[in-house]
């Protein structure tokens, strides 16, 4: 049987081990995917923590997969040998349950998810459900893509299944992985944009990434800035912390609206009343389909959105996670085959 090599994960916490791995033959309604580039996503290290119910060990991490088909199971009838492909965190769905039935595929009861429920992408091969597949539009490299088939469709959608209009005064909470690119995605759906950031440092980089305006959060009152500017439509949480979440909702304007995409299992230290009183909403937001991964990919085409991307070979996925874990990565790191 042929091998191919791959990234395995032993154990809750357990070294990153690159080793060889039979290459399967892919089953009814999936196909086998040639990996050409796999990003590196902050939840990677929640799988490799074992924090994740129903891990399978060994796994192997990895859910922004960009690549070829390479091989097509029975009863694939829309994809083919060659075609250039992605899957995110949404990694196949079943069609068959409730949510699936009515148009809820984010929630499906059987929802897969790489390296959750099959092996992910630090491999040069692996195989995936046909409804996980998305076409890669041609002008869009494989390490462009791979981003965006979990931080790129998660802030693209966010932002879009907002009440928000162009013109509307858009906040970013966060300039790292996810929150570099929503403030391009901001930016370039017209919305006025706010960065909000700790420390000056990123002020000059969120200017070039399309922001209109920079609040240090160390150095000035959030709420207060916002206010000044006539406050938010939108927040676009992408950072990890429910303090400094709930801190952006006075700065909402009327019926303004705090998406919540940064992951962390704090409670929101938020008032009632204050919702209640502007009309605030809170949503919190679930990366996106095969379908809106699509769409977040010609969206970047058209406009040149682009995750800002340090490379490095399958080799150094060991390197590449622990720079990603501690926070070194400036601001996705992208393996290689």
């Amino acid at each position: 049987m042929p091998t191919h090599r791959a990234v395995h994960v032993e154990s809750a916490n357990a070294p990153l081990e690159l080793v060889d791995v039979a290459t399967e033959a892919p089953q009814l309604g999936h196909v086998r995917i040639d990996v050409a580039a796999c990003g590196v996503c902050g939840t990677d290290r929640e799988f490799h923590a074992g924090h994740f119910p129903g891990l399978q060990w060994p796994i192997t991490l990895g859910h922004e997969i960009a690549g070829t088909v390479a091989e097509v199971g029975d009863g694939v009838e829309d994809f083919a040998v060659g075609d250039r492909v992605a899957v995110g965190w949404f990694g196949g769905n079943c069609n068959r349950c409730v949510p699936c039935r009515s148009g809820h595929f984010m929630q499906c009861e059987r929802l897969e998810v790489p390296s959750w429920h099959y092996p992910g992408g630090y491999a040069e091969s692996v195989v995936v459900p046909a409804t996980a597949l998305a076409r890669i539009p041609e002008g869009l490299s494989f390490v462009e893509a791979a981003p965006m088939g979990c931080a790129g469709v998660t802030t693209f959608n966010g932002l879009r299944q907002t009440r928000a209009k162009a013109g509307d005064l858009v906040a970013v909470l966060g300039v790292g992985g996810l929150g570099h690119l929503g403030v391009q995605f901001s930016r370039a759906m017209g919305f006025e944009t706010v960065a909000i950031a700790r420390g000056a440092g990123k002020a000059e980089e969120a200017a070039q990434l399309g922001a209109h305006h920079y609040i240090d959060s160390t150095a000035h009152d959030v709420v207060a800035e916002l206010q000044k500017l006539g406050g938010a439509a939108v927040v676009l949480a992408t950072a990890n912390s429910a303090s400094a979440m709930a801190q952006t909702v006075p700065g909402l304007g009327p019926g303004g609206e705090l998406v919540v995409i940064g992951v962390t299992a704090e409670n929101l230290p938020i008032s009632p009343l204050d919702l209640i009183t502007n009309g605030l909403s809170i949503t919190g937001h679930p990366s996106g389909t095969s379908r809106d991964v699509e769409e977040t990919l010609h969206f970047a085409l058209q406009t040149g959105v682009r995750a800002m991307i340090e490379e490095r070979p399958l080799a150094e996925a060991a390197e590449a996670f622990a720079a990603m874990d501690e926070s070194r990565a400036r601001y996705r790191m992208v393996l290689t085959m």
